[in-house]
């Protein structure tokens, strides 16, 4: 039983938590109208009304109220379990803090939605740049873009490697999970921060660590949540997730997405579609500060 489980808690459980797509729409599509993300909402809250999920993922993180019923315990910290995998969201599925920006409703499936860099921007830092970044079906990235970076680890005996399986192993099945996350707008300037630097990782007293997450970007809002993704707009998310939201964004320097893009540990290549900011008080928990 406990070979068979492993291979379906991967597919159903960490694929949607790094918004691995499962729409092939075309890219740059027409925004959906609102009415469409009014339906999705309706029905998120239909499908979960009365069925005892616990909290949700994304949400404000400026907004502290919450009255979802179910508790867990808040995972251990970073630096006492393994990191696991890194990807990364185009616009940030959070809000709050410097990414307030709405970036519109997208196509629906989570791409060109999310929330973008509320600050200023020089036009230097603006300037395009030659060469498609991290390209997908759903268009590249491009200079004063804003990417949601999610560094994910596991209480379970792992290393860091591709998809969120790697968060898994045959020992532990359910391990408690965190994610530590930093908003990065993407600038055309060689003294941004270097992404390549950003997910550098090694291997500290026994345990695998990111070493270079970015410690000046404000202090992280703790919160329990859930798995995201495009796949959850109108599901709940039946696991639990602790979650550090950096409120600040820094800067970065697009050519270095770029590289990182065209070969890494984690075989990621474009930036993941983000789930709808979650708002139903039902499906929140309360943060506490």
């Amino acid at each position: 039983m406990k070979t068979q489980l492993l291979p379906i808690l991967i597919t159903l459980t960490f694929l949607p938590l790094s918004a691995v797509a499962k729409d092939t729409h075309a890219v740059m599509a027409a925004p959906v109208a609102d009415q469409v993300m009014r339906e999705q909402r309706t029905t998120l809250a239909d499908n979960t009304l009365g069925q005892g999920f616990g909290p949700q993922s994304p949400r404000d993180i400026d907004s502290l109220p919450g009255r979802n019923a179910r508790v867990f315990s808040p995972a251990p910290l970073a630096s006492e379990m393994n990191l696991c995998n890194i990807h990364f969201h185009k616009n940030a599925e959070h809000k709050g803090g410097e990414f307030t920006l709405y970036a519109g409703n997208g196509d629906g499936h989570g791409n060109q939605s999310g929330y973008r860099y509320s600050g200023q921007l020089s036009d230097a830092e603006r300037l395009p740049v030659s060469a498609s970044v991290c390209p997908s079906e759903h268009g590249s990235l491009e200079s004063g873009d804003t990417i949601e970076v999610h560094y994910v680890y596991s209480t379970a005996q792992v290393k860091p490697g591709p998809t969120l399986a790697a968060c898994l192993n045959e020992a532990i099945g359910n391990p408690q999970l965190r994610v530590e996350t930093q908003v990065l707008v993407l600038v055309n300037a060689n003294e941004a921060l270097n992404f390549g630097e950003l997910t550098d990782y090694d291997a500290s007293q026994g345990l695998y660590q990111a070493v270079n997450i970015p410690a000046d970007t404000g202090l992280p809002v703790q919160y329990a949540g859930s798995t995201t993704g495009p796949g959850y707009n109108e599901s709940g998310s039946p696991f639990q997730v602790t979650w550090n939201v950096r409120p600040q964004v820094a800067k970065v320097n697009i050519q270095s997405v770029a590289t990182w893009c065209t070969g890494n540990d984690f075989d990621e290549d474009h930036g993941h579609g983000v789930r709808n900011l979650v708002v139903n008080p039902d499906l929140l928990s309360q943060i506490v500060r």
